[in-house]
């Protein structure tokens, strides 16, 4: 049995009925669905591989930010990273508690303090990079070259315009982009 929708044609602007099949999403042709189960998949998988080091997807992604930028205060990793500063905040804790990390108050603005990774969590840039560039290797492996890069591209794409549509709706409601 087959329920119908009621939606309004475009010409016309007259209701019509559409079968439920296409007014529905699967999950097989949305685009979020897809990529947000493939992320899921791809923090396992990389969990899987950092976890031996002690190192878990949350403090994974303070690293990253930090190997490419040491130094950043505590609201650029945030940003960087995007999380709330109270996560980012929980984090830098743990990660100064395994030795990871320092925090150095910042001398012209007291309140700010910038965090640097310490020769322990910059040894771990050598250790764990590879085994991203392996999860994403695998996750890639029947894929050719020019289909990586197509699909990067396209995710861009998607990006900018989520980006821009967000942009817009933010000025339209008066709001600034964090």
């Amino acid at each position: 049995m087959t329920s119908a929708k009621k939606v309004t044609g475009k010409k016309t602007g007259k209701p019509r009925s559409v079968p439920a099949r296409e007014a529905d999403l699967p999950f097989a042709e949305s685009v979020g669905y897809q990529i947000r189960a493939t992320h899921r998949l791809l923090q396992r998988f990389l969990q899987v591989k950092i976890e031996p080091h002690g190192i878990t997807l949350g403090m994974w992604y303070f690293l990253r930010a930090l190997w490419h930028e040491d130094g950043l205060t505590q609201r650029e990793l945030s940003n960087r990273v995007g999380t709330m500063e109270p996560t980012t905040l929980s984090a830098i804790v743990i990660m100064e508690k395994k030795g990871l990390v320092r925090r150095v108050r910042n001398q012209d603005d007291r309140r700010k303090w910038h965090i640097y990774l310490t020769p322990k969590g910059r040894v771990l840039r050598g250790k764990l990079l590879p085994l991203a560039r392996e999860v994403v290797d695998t996750a890639v492996q029947n894929l050719s070259r020019t289909d990586v890069t197509q699909l990067l591209n396209g995710l861009s794409e998607v990006q900018k315009s989520l980006h821009a549509t967000l942009e817009r709706l933010d000025e339209s409601s008066g709001e600034t982009v964090g």
